[in-house]
């Protein structure tokens, strides 16, 4: 069984639903997709705190996310 995925918000411990794909062009080469978990409550305030910094790429339903292909090598 695997372990329920839980929102990256600070603190948080609910049910994440939700994945939101990020890349920070500065460090990850265009390829790298970077996932925050989030539940309903905070998928609002960390879309936009990614969204800010122009990191945000897109928000699906977590069985939907893209895997990591890690960093080039």
């Amino acid at each position: 069984m695997s372990e329920p995925l839980v929102c990256s918000a600070k603190g948080c411990q609910e049910q994440a639903d939700w994945a939101l794909v990020w890349n920070n062009p500065k460090l990850h080469t265009p390829d790298r997709r970077k996932t925050w978990l989030a539940c309903e409550q905070h998928r609002p305030s960390l879309a936009d705190f990614l969204g800010a910094r122009g990191f945000l790429l897109e928000v699906v339903a977590t069985h939907d996310a893209p895997e990591d292909p890690g960093p080039a090598h």
